[in-house]
């Protein structure tokens, strides 16, 4: 069928402005190096702390780089809303003033903060911040991340002094991972179990055992408005795609409030279960194979994580390097992914 001449010009327009959008995504500087970037965020933390109901946006000044912009500032997320006294925030940068700065591109970004004025937390957060980076070592299709020294001033007054300069780290939005992929993000009521990528859901699954998370699922949790519970689903070529994200109960992390589902039979969140989807063995196989292949890189990552302590970094690499030792057996492990699987 022939497009009418003004439809088409339309067409092609609409098409050239989501062509820009997507490359502009895409070469957003930010996620470009891991290297720290240190960064001051200045304004009322003490009202937007106290602001969980509401979650109004309030004017806060970012400094990085020598650079100083506007950003609004605000709380997010769910539990740890209610178990963190340093809450994780959303930066909401005007697009027009970051243009040129190593926030270019960037609109709403979340903000993974330390949780608790404790070393413990911090160090908790670091690991969050290595199990993102294992994932990037596994595939693409994961979510960037960026590990920030930040220095915070609370013009309320209410800071303590040890909370005032952490670690932390933002995440890749998930439309810049969309158009990384060359996907769509997509809401489903449940996993599409005849058309999303095996391959791919096997190489998370995998990766979930192996960092120890069982804080996820491939159904839809309470508060989630679709399935699936800590996954977000991108389409391609009608095939979909699962990525995982917030790893803070995961046991790589082991983070302080960190508890197991008690359904699971588990405890504690350091005992590894395998939660993923019931798929030929020779696919599990391949996954397998994948991530033992990729020993020496996922170890480093850790080791490199900066900021871990001596002991924090040697127990985390004793962590990930027991389940290298299970694998060993790779059909002793495939075993047990078999008799563990859901569905």
């Amino acid at each position: 069928m022939t497009l009418p001449s003004s439809l088409s010009s339309v067409t092609g327009i609409v098409a050239l402005v989501l062509l820009a959008w997507a490359t502009d995504l895409r070469a957003s500087p930010l996620f470009e190096d891991h290297a720290v970037l240190d960064v001051t965020l200045r304004g009322p933390l003490g009202s937007v702390f106290a602001d969980t109901e509401d979650r109004a946006e309030r004017e806060f000044v970012i400094q990085f780089n020598g650079d100083e912009r506007q950003v609004k500032v605000r709380v997010r997320g769910n539990s740890r809303v209610r178990v963190c006294e340093f809450p994780p925030l959303r930066l909401n940068f005007r697009q027009a003033d970051v243009v040129q700065t190593v926030f270019d591109g960037q609109d709403k970004l979340k903000l993974v903060t330390h949780c608790r004025n404790q070393d413990r937390a911090e160090q908790d957060l670091l690991e969050e911040y290595a199990a993102y980076r294992v994932l990037n070592v596994l595939t693409d299709t994961s979510f960037r991340v960026r590990l920030l020294r930040m220095s915070y001033v609370d013009t309320d007054g209410e800071l303590k002094e040890k909370g005032a300069r952490r670690f932390a780290f933002v995440l890749e939005t998930v439309e810049q991972l969309a158009a990384r992929m060359g996907a769509r993000p997509v809401t489903m009521e449940g996993v599409p179990k005849r058309r999303h990528d095996l391959e791919q859901a096997a190489l998370v699954y995998v990766y979930q055992y192996l960092i120890a998370n069982t804080d996820w699922g491939l159904v839809k949790a309470d508060y989630d408005e679709g399935c699936c519970h800590n996954i977000e689903l991108f389409e391609l070529d009608g095939i979909v795609v699962f990525v995982p994200y917030d790893l803070d109960l995961s046991g790589l992390v082991n983070a302080r409030y960190a508890f197991p589902d008690r359904t699971l039979r588990i405890k504690k969140v350091t005992q590894r279960l395998y939660r993923g989807l019931c798929t030929d063995r020779s696919i599990l196989e391949a996954a397998l194979d994948e991530v033992i292949a990729r020993e020496p890189q996922i170890t480093a990552v850790v080791r490199d994580t900066p900021g871990l302590t001596g002991d924090n970094r040697e127990k985390a690499i004793r962590f990930v390097g027991r389940f290298f030792e299970k694998a060993a057996d790779r059909e002793k492990l495939l075993d047990e992914f078999e008799r563990r699987c859901v569905g």
